[in-house]
């Protein structure tokens, strides 16, 4: 069977909010472009997942009338407290960081915001298609020229099941990718154009979400909550959320930045250790947990982002790193990157000047964007120098020199290089789940509907099967078994005693951590069939 082909002006690998943003601006400019989207998700907004205090910047300007038009903005942002937890205590900062005044902004799901912004740009005249999976990135004499989606109906045993469909060619005259944190056709383009020989290593965090619905009189709708400190010792990136949205439901997250260096950490624990803290505790007491999801985040900043064109394409969005990381929000600067590159590829297809959308990087550049990440770029690197440390370079940057040192602070590592060995390190014991206040990792994988059809190869691919168990496991006790939020990988031993490395990967809510953190980047995340994943809904 040959596959199908399709060809458009311009296709969007992703339906998060730099992708919606990017179509809707590309038909505001020119009605007559033909624009497709496709979202490997079960439809959009199943694989977002956000706090999310949302700042409509970017919103307000691509469309104006957001509020007649019925955008699920609803609550407004009333009261900010940033915080520090000792295992007893929490001691409110005397000052909130600017980066967290959350004046004008509103605590939404970025699914309902998804949705809403697909419907957008769907009456403009845009093709959108969920569950469709871009698994092969076409070229043409060098050249982007669009996607491939996934076959459909391959089992586990790479024959064709009676199911089977082939994928999709999708072409076009520019193909712009909007994938999220580590987008795995992304990883494939740096490679092949070199684009990330001029910028610094990225960075992430995995961000550890719940909702919670909680009793009436602990609500406080409207407030915010961050948090440094504990459960984090003071060498380790980290801090929380709370966020009070509605109907009683309670946004709580924990974020830990993926360049720790004890391999018995586990990000997953540490959230719901997090719970047990007593002003935590108190809030969840006798409310029911409705929700959980987990996702990589890309924290690299300016310094991090890479060659943003090559011939036939652009990046946007959080798979470039667009993310504001003391803001703790990268939704508005992901809209206004995708609404720049629209401008930028009409322009280019109404020229025809050359292969590359050459104008992009210069409109970033003049643009609100740009200067935002600019006052912000020592943030995130100065916590290398620990929490204390951190706190203080980022106090002198902020409200010293205003964003405007004259120096900028690099990332000296990749995630990946930053562990130590096991034999090294204090390990961490953390408390079994009571099933209350805090769960294990089935359970909650559970609540994020996360379902893969069974009878197909796994998704998570090992460029070396026997790495785990002679390396990983040998020097860092296997980390991949802490690291991991949804519980995919576990050792397992035969009647022998002997270990190995099984891949449970039906579990896998596409957080994309494996592919960031392990240690000899043995670990290729691919997208499984179009439509698997978490449904996230609300999230």
């Amino acid at each position: 069977m040959t596959r199908d082909r399709m060809e458009f002006d311009v296709l969007i690998v992703g339906g998060g909010p730099s992708g919606l943003a990017c179509a809707i601006r590309l038909k505001q400019i020119n009605p007559e472009l033909s624009v497709c989207l496709i979202e490997k998700g079960s439809e959009i907004g199943a694989h977002l997942l956000s706090g999310a205090v949302f700042e409509p910047r970017a919103l307000d300007e691509l469309i104006p009338d957001w509020k007649a038009k019925g955008a699920p903005l609803e609550v407004p942002v009333v009261m900010d407290s940033f915080v520090y937890l000792t295992q007893r205590h929490a001691f409110r900062f005397p000052l909130t960081p600017p980066q967290m005044h959350n004046h004008g902004n509103y605590i939404i799901s970025l699914g309902e915001l998804a949705r809403w912004l697909a419907k957008q740009a769907e009456e403009l005249g845009v093709e959108i298609y969920p569950g469709f999976a871009a698994a092969e990135v076409l070229y043409e004499n060098g050249r982007v020229i669009g996607v491939a989606t996934g076959d459909m109906g391959i089992g586990k045993n790479g024959e064709h099941t009676a199911r089977y469909t082939p994928g999709v060619e999708l072409v076009a005259k520019q193909t712009i990718f909007a994938e999220g944190c580590r987008g795995s056709l992304t990883k494939t383009l740096f490679d092949k154009f070199d684009l990330r020989k001029d910028c610094q290593p990225q960075t992430y965090g995995l961000g550890i979400k719940e909702l919670w619905q909680v009793q009436p009189e602990r609500f406080k709708q409207g407030h915010t909550v961050h948090s440094v400190g504990w459960p984090m010792d003071s060498k380790t990136y980290g801090g929380s959320w709370v966020y009070h949205w509605k109907d009683n439901i309670v946004s709580i997250g924990f974020v830990v930045g993926l360049d720790y260096t004890n391999p018995s950490l586990s990000p997953f624990e540490e959230m719901q250790r997090f719970k047990t803290h007593p002003k935590v505790r108190t809030l969840l007491d006798g409310g029911k947990r409705i929700a959980y999801g987990a996702r990589a985040l890309s924290e690299g900043g300016i310094q991090s982002l890479p060659k943003l064109t090559f011939p036939g394409g652009v990046l946007i969005g959080d798979t470039a790193g667009f993310l504001n990381v003391p803001k703790i929000k990268g939704n508005h600067t992901a809209m206004k990157s995708g609404m720049l590159a629209a401008e930028a590829v009409a322009e280019h297809l109404a020229g025809s000047a050359g292969e590359e959308v050459q104008t992009y990087q210069s409109k970033l550049e003049a643009s609100w964007l740009w200067a935002e990440l600019q006052g912000v770029r020592n943030v995130r690197p100065a916590f290398k120098w620990g929490l204390w440390g951190g706190l203080l370079l980022s106090a002198l940057d902020t409200y010293i020199f205003r964003g405007r040192a004259p120096w900028t602070l690099r990332h000296a590592h990749a995630d990946h290089e930053t562990l130590c060995k096991a034999s090294e390190c204090e390990k961490i014991a953390y408390p079994k789940p009571d099933g209350v206040l805090t769960f294990d990792r089935l359970s909650s994988v559970f609540l994020s509907n996360t379902n893969h059809e069974e009878d197909q190869p796994a998704h998570l691919k090992l460029k070396d099967a026997a790495v785990p168990v002679a390396h990983n496991l040998a020097l860092y006790d296997a980390p991949e078994q802490r690291y991991c939020p949804a519980g995919v990988y576990e050792i397992v031993r035969n009647d022998k005693g002997e270990p190995r490395l099984q891949i449970n990967a039906q579990n896998c809510v596409h957080c994309k951590t494996c592919d960031i953190k392990d240690p000899t980047q043995n670990i290729n995340w691919v997208p499984p069939e179009g439509g698997g994943g978490p449904n996230y809904g609300t999230m």
